[in-house]
């Protein structure tokens, strides 16, 4: 019997749980690299032509602030980031 990937198994296609929160997650994602300095670049070649590095430093602060704001809310905090 023969594993099947996971691209095999089905995940081949983005899948959203909230559709509303992809224009959230949208905003989020361009907040966080304009912070990084990355929007001159996203606006000349666009996320899909970027390089892994950039994305990942997107994508891992992304991550950090979700995290700080459950971990906000989970102690009392109000879930407000800073």
């Amino acid at each position: 019997m023969q594993m099947q990937t996971e691209r095999q198994q089905g995940y081949s296609e983005k899948f959203i749980l909230v559709p509303e929160a992809d224009k959230a997650m949208e905003n989020f994602k361009n907040e966080i690299a304009s912070e990084l300095g990355l929007t001159q670049r996203i606006q000349s070649v666009g996320y899909a032509n970027m390089t892994p590095r950039e994305t990942g430093q997107i994508g891992g602060q992304m991550v950090r602030r979700m995290i700080e704001l459950v971990e906000n809310s989970m102690s009392g905090g109000g879930g407000q980031l800073r």
